[in-house]
């Protein structure tokens, strides 16, 4: 049930480097939320976080915290592979959900989420934080209130051979634990695949947030040196066109972000390893008043964000600002018409394809 005070009571699922890294702290700096329940089947780990996150309740088993009549909500912060099956449950005990991205693996077990929580009354919202970037939020305003028709989009997401450099500077320090509940084999094993699902999952939905419904990719894969390159050709729905990069690393520092080309204006953003919660630099040029403008975007904690516009939502205050199921689905279809792209050398439209990366 929701509480009086307007704040929803949330469980966490899974106590591993994502929860610990933002979805704990979120909870706990969000101004309609409550971090109320954790749940782990390591029980180290669960009473390591449990001591330092202090919720009110703890649990090793997920099938109890979804029975726990004060918990309005769960987020879902395990392995890839097990987020449809989390979710479902979730929608059955009543409760609404916030699951990490990728939704899921496969584009059917995607769509059979969608189907089963259609009529649910759940709020389910897909894991894609940086549409609460405030630059990224003021940039999709921008096209939606004045830049007109679009013309292109191109957008990149190069993960840096420094990265762990700096994140371990920034990210607390992460517990692990030998009792964690794993996904059959390494699934890191599979670069084309880990990759495109934990870093395309993210380039994917900004360029859908920003460019919308895609309609068709033609993908090339290059690998050299230990390095990994996607260049894809996007066709729009709306007749614009586009060109993703997706390279895992590059030699040079964090490069992510944007350009966009418009009827009435064009955007320029760059976009900052996210673990530094800082706001992209974006700059809208407007030939309204023949100016450039750039937001500050000073309350750039994506991850709380995230988790105040999912609860305004359930709260009954806002609409949904993060991705939606759709969203997670098409997101997945994206993926894995690249996947097939890249194996066929070919078009793919997005509405033929079936299975994962």
């Amino acid at each position: 049930m929701i509480t009086d005070q307007k704040r929803l009571n949330i469980g966490v699922l899974g106590c591993g480097p994502i929860s610990q890294y933002g979805h704990f702290e979120a909870c706990r700096r969000a101004r309609n939320a409550r971090l109320y329940a954790i749940c782990d089947v390591a029980e180290d780990l669960l009473r390591r976080m449990a001591e330092i996150h202090q919720p009110a309740q703890t649990f090793n088993d997920y099938d109890k915290m979804l029975a726990d009549p004060d918990v309005d909500a769960v987020i879902i912060g395990i392995a890839d592979q097990f987020h449809v099956e989390a979710a479902l449950k979730a929608i059955e005990a009543g409760k609404h959900v916030l699951v990490e991205k990728p939704l899921g693996v496969t584009v059917e077990e995607c769509e059979e989420l969608l189907r089963r929580a259609e009529h649910s009354g759940s709020v389910v919202q897909v894991g894609n934080m940086k549409r609460f970037d405030p630059g990224i939020a003021y940039a999709k305003q921008f096209m939606d209130q004045e830049m007109g028709e679009l013309l292109a989009v191109k957008a990149w997401y190069c993960d840096s051979t420094y990265r762990y450099t700096v994140t371990e500077n920034v990210q607390p320090m992460v517990q692990l634990s030998p009792n964690a509940l794993r996904p059959e084999g390494n699934p890191k094993l599979d670069k084309l695949r880990y990759f495109m699902l934990t870093h395309g999952s993210h380039l994917v939905d900004t360029a859908r947030f920003l460019g919308g419904e895609m309609v068709s990719v033609t993908a090339w894969n290059t690998q050299k040196f230990d390095a990994y390159n996607w260049f894809v050709t996007v066709q729009y729905a709306s007749g614009a066109i586009g060109h993703l990069d997706l390279t895992v690393a590059v030699r040079m520092d964090w490069h992510e972000g944007f350009q966009i080309y418009g009827e009435h204006g064009s955007i320029l953003g760059k976009t900052y390893n996210p673990w530094l919660f800082k706001s992209s630099d974006v700059e809208v040029f407007s030939a309204r008043d023949g100016c450039y403008h750039r937001p500050l975007g000073e309350d750039a904690h994506f991850f709380k964000l995230q988790v105040e516009g999912f609860a305004d939502t359930i709260l009954g205050q806002a609409p949904m600002k993060g991705a939606n199921l759709e969203d997670g689905v098409a997101a997945m279809r994206a993926m894995a018409a690249i996947a097939r792209s890249v194996e066929s050398k070919e078009t793919v439209r997005l509405a033929d394809v079936t299975g994962g990366v």
